[in-house]
């Protein structure tokens, strides 16, 4: 019994060691500046930005391959901490400060086909073949992917109800 304790206490001890050494010498070393950008992100892999995911966007900035302006979820805020960030003068008279957005569906339309919930990257919706979908609204970023490919127009966009759960301090405003 002492034997079998004391085997399996040091293959523990040695692949520790051996997963530790690993992990100092074969680590990936990352540009902190993309850290620091995917950090900055909303974090929902929603693609609106044309990227796969916020880290591929991240990148892409990082790399020069997008304007500060390509995330809408982040709007005009974030855009101006990218840019301030990266050390860029940009230009945002053409960035709209949209509200936070959610989908919801009207059951009357809604046909079952499964095309929303395969295109949703959170998946937010739930639902069967032929059967009524539902939108978990916890789950929703927002991105509208369903929304433009629903063949009945039974999902749409609406903007997040103010409630005692989901209220916030407004930010102040910059005097210009």
């Amino acid at each position: 019994m002492i034997t079998a304790i004391a085997s399996l206490a040091t293959l523990g001890l040695v692949l520790g060691l051996l997963l530790g050494l690993a992990a100092r010498y074969l680590k990936v070393e990352t540009d902190p500046v993309v850290a620091e950008i995917e950090a900055l992100l909303p974090g929902s892999q929603c693609g609106q930005c044309g990227q796969a995911g916020c880290g591929q966007a991240a990148a892409a900035l990082a790399a020069g391959e997008l304007p500060v302006t390509f995330c809408p979820p982040g709007g005009r805020s974030l855009a101006e901490t990218l840019a301030s960030l990266l050390g860029l003068e940009v230009d945002l008279s053409g960035v709209e400060d949209t509200q936070p957005m959610l989908a919801r569906v009207k059951e009357a339309t809604c046909i079952g086909c499964t095309r929303c919930f395969k295109v949703c990257p959170t998946d937010a919706i739930i639902g069967a073949p032929k059967q009524i979908h539902a939108v978990l609204q916890d789950a929703c970023t927002g991105c509208g992917n369903c929304v433009e490919i629903c063949p009945t127009e039974c999902l749409q966009m609406f903007p997040i109800e103010v409630t005692l759960g989901t209220w916030r301090w407004p930010k102040p405003r910059l005097a210009a």
